[in-house]
């Protein structure tokens, strides 16, 4: 089973779209400073999450959501998630 995630920095004001196999562990992976993308802050909170039978099934959920380059669109998923 893998997650795609959408994360937020309040301090940033960005979103992160990716996918795992452990959703808890790669938050604070995030949180941490691992990911050179999201080490420039340290308040990263798990926004969305969708399961996903397989890796290659969520690759592919993952490449869509970013494809949009939208974050109306991203915001509108988090929102309709309720």
């Amino acid at each position: 089973m893998y997650t795609v995630y959408i994360i937020y920095s309040r301090k940033l004001d960005r979103y992160y779209v990716g996918y795992t196999g452990n959703i808890s562990e790669r938050i604070l992976q995030h949180n941490s400073g691992i990911s050179d993308y999201t080490s420039k802050a340290s308040d990263w909170e798990l926004k969305y999450n969708e399961s996903c039978q397989t890796r290659p099934e969520a690759m592919k959920r993952e490449k869509e959501i970013k494809n949009k380059k939208s974050r109306k669109y991203i915001e509108w998923l988090i929102s309709s998630a309720g």
